[in-house]
């Protein structure tokens, strides 16, 4: 009988240490605000008039995740990240459910990373030059995104190695995702000494019949107490006869997103953008960004020319360490034959939202 209750303690024992070794967190973020847009009504006599929306996600996009780290020893680590994407709005979800699904492998020498996840391009810029640090993106205003060829890709094997200020990411995606019919590659290198950190990301994508569309990316920031100032600049290049379709769905991200004159002829699309951040109180952030995209038509053709500037200032007021509340503005104007789909060459928005996180 000793023996009996010797043994189901060690077990307990054991099965505490093994449970206290492994943490699975359930997190989110649930958003949502007021946003009028001015010359978004239909195309012709109305194309003028203003949209008002309750909007689907105005800071950052609502979300709801479950991650994982299981500690294996000798440096080691079990880890995964499920995530999905809804509409604050509506309670609606996209199509692809899980934005995020993926497994993982930490060792002393690097991180695996198997599944949908973020591509190299969004990873560099997000953890370097981003817009705003609080977001880090408008979700409803977001032009750089554009250039970021999708930011996610299915089927993908990443590898991320770090070192002191150095981290390195590689990453190849299969032929099977159906988001492209084709494959990509691509890496990206990061470093960081002080309050300057920098960074430079390229990835290639094949549609189904193997012609290419390739962008990228170099950037950095300079963080110090209150202030945060950013700057980058992006390249995509398509091959000529890269599927417009998929080049759209790439580019567009909705609204303001990039989605603007994307047509047979188009060669490729530049972008440089700059920012900053000021903390004016430990509750008050306040930011401003500009983006500049130029767009050029393959030789002999010219459809596709043109600019577009973007602009966005935001104040958001921190009421808990999970809550706040923010107020954005934003600005785009197109020229030349970049026009909106209802015809027009400028738009503002307004919003006033709110953010919880958990």
């Amino acid at each position: 009988m000793k023996k009996t209750v010797l043994c189901a303690a060690v077990l307990c024992a054991m099965a505490s240490s093994s449970w206290a070794q492994s943490a699975v967190t359930v997190y989110g973020i649930v958003d949502s605000g007021v946003r009028v847009d001015t010359n978004s009504g239909p195309a012709g006599a109305h194309s003028g008039d203003n949209n008002k929306t309750v909007t689907a996600g105005g800071m950052s996009q609502s979300r709801l995740g479950f991650r994982g780290t299981e500690d294996l020893g000798g440096g080691m680590a079990g880890m995964f990240n499920m995530e999905h994407r809804f509409s604050a709005d509506t309670g609606t979800y996209p199509a692809e459910f899980w934005r995020q699904a993926w497994v993982g492998l930490k060792t002393n020498y690097g991180a695996v990373y198997l599944g949908r996840q973020y591509n190299v391009l969004f990873d560099a810029t997000t953890s370097t030059y981003a817009s705003f640090r609080y977001s880090p993106y408008i979700e409803i205003f977001k032009p750089e995104i554009g250039m970021s060829l999708g930011a996610r890709t299915s089927n993908t094997i990443k590898y991320v190695f770090e070192t002191g200020g150095l981290r390195v990411g590689l990453a190849a995606s299969a032929g099977e995702q159906a988001a492209t019919g084709g494959s990509s590659r691509g890496g990206y290198v990061r470093y960081q000494s002080g309050p300057f950190m920098a960074a430079a990301a390229t990835e290639t994508l094949k549609d189904g019949a193997y012609n290419k569309v390739t962008t990228t990316t170099v950037g950095g920031a300079y963080e110090s107490g209150p202030i945060v100032l950013s700057a980058g600049w992006a390249k995509t290049d398509p091959d000529a006869h890269f599927s417009r379709a998929i080049l759209a769905s790439l580019l567009a991200n909705g609204g303001t997103n990039g989605g603007f004159g994307i047509s047979t002829n188009l060669d490729q699309r530049t972008m440089f953008m700059f920012g900053g951040g000021y903390q004016l109180t430990p509750q008050l952030n306040l930011g401003a960004h500009y983006w500049h995209a130029k767009q050029d038509s393959l030789p002999t053709f010219n459809d596709a020319d043109g600019t577009a500037k973007f602009a966005a200032v935001v104040a958001d007021y921190a009421l808990s360490k999970r809550t706040d509340v923010y107020l954005e503005a934003d600005k785009t104007n197109l020229g030349k034959k970049l026009v909106f789909a209802n015809g027009e060459t400028s738009r503002a928005g307004y919003m006033v939202g709110i953010r919880h996180r958990f």
